[in-house]
């Protein structure tokens, strides 16, 4: 079942403060979901008088999809970078200026202009990470340092593998695994790919986006796909008897950043929440709450995360970011997982 959550925080008769710019003093936000400490989405409704609805989503591809049905009224979404590209070729966002506004200043040198913006006038990076799997320790004893006890599971793992719902993390760990580029053009390489997660789906309890922490946390599966922060947050909140897994061949990288859509009716108080996340006190709250790395400045002495207690957002292995794939390359993604699905 997709995982919804639809926040209304605040009844509160709190008047305008501090240039809060709240023509209508509404906010729309579209997250991955739990991304956001509740503290923050509080701070922020009264220091700013704006009133923030927040809704959430599990994949690019829901929010995607939201926006290009013009049906959706967001005011501030957080697509991973390839995703920020598809969003400007197809002018479902709104130029922000981006590199003009407060919060660019807080953002890490190696995060501006980017391939995906590189006049930096749509995004404001955010926090950035890994996508791999995780294994229940105690389900599970074997190694977890390549995708082939992913891919090609035995022993406890056969039959108690879940798999992302969605391509767009599955796919790229595969060509990871079976050494071929992202976004490959050659059919010849995404046959591979589909006999790959073809013989791995005989192993496949469930695909799925949601409830991963109970899934995996409970033992339910003993290897599930996920994200670093979050398998980290399980495992250090809620003392889940879990491991992150350092893949040999590489874990597939991502990096969320902050866009306004094309339709925002509240951009001027979209802007004003993108640069209030941006301060470096507000980025280390949300730094410690999320669990993943930081794209802007925090810090560093109020960081909870460390090197030495958080090897999940400090990884060993290789890191290979997604791209935006050409069309015939995203048709043949399409292809596989729509065939492999059936």
């Amino acid at each position: 079942m997709k995982y919804i959550t639809k926040v209304s925080l605040l009844a509160l008769s709190i008047s305008l403060t501090t240039g809060a710019n709240a023509e209508n003093n509404q906010l729309n936000v579209y997250t991955w979901a739990e991304s956001i400490d509740p503290v923050l989405i509080e701070n922020f409704q009264k220091e700013t008088g704006i009133e923030i609805t927040l809704d959430s989503y599990t994949s690019n591809e829901d929010l995607l999809a939201k926006l290009k049905s013009g049906s959706s009224d967001y005011d501030v979404v957080f697509p991973s970078q390839h995703f920020v590209k598809i969003m400007i070729q197809e002018g479902l966002l709104k130029n922000i200026d981006a590199k003009n506004m407060t919060a660019f200043k807080q953002v890490d040198d190696r995060w501006k202009n980017k391939w995906w913006d590189k006049s930096s006038e749509y995004s404001i990076p955010f926090v950035y990470g890994t996508a791999g799997y995780t294994v229940n320790r105690d389900k599970y004893k074997g190694p977890a340092n390549s995708w082939k006890e992913f891919f090609e599971p035995t022993g406890a793992a056969a039959g108690n593998v879940a798999v992302f719902s969605t391509p767009d993390e599955i796919i790229p760990a595969a060509q990871l695994y079976l050494d071929i580029d992202f976004c490959t053009e050659k059919r010849t390489d995404m046959k591979k790919v589909y006999q790959l997660l073809k013989k791995q789906k005989e192993y496949v309890a469930v695909y799925s986006s949601d409830n991963i922490s109970s899934r995996i946390s409970s033992g339910e599966v003993v290897m599930h796909n996920w994200w670093d922060g979050d398998s980290m947050r399980a495992r250090k909140n809620n003392n889940a008897p879990i491991e992150y897994a350092q893949p040999k061949e590489g874990l597939v990288g991502w990096l969320d950043s902050m866009v306004v859509p094309r339709n925002s009716r509240n951009s001027d108080n979209a802007k004003t929440f993108i640069n209030w996340m941006s301060e470096k006190d507000n980025a280390t709250i949300e730094y410690n709450y999320y669990a993943h790395s930081s794209a802007v400045a925090i810090d560093e002495s109020k960081a909870i995360h460390k090197k030495e207690n958080s090897p999940e957002i400090f990884p060993t292995a290789f890191i290979k970011f997604t791209r935006a794939c050409s069309p015939a390359a995203q048709k043949l993604v399409d292809k596989v997982w729509t065939k492999l699905l059936q």
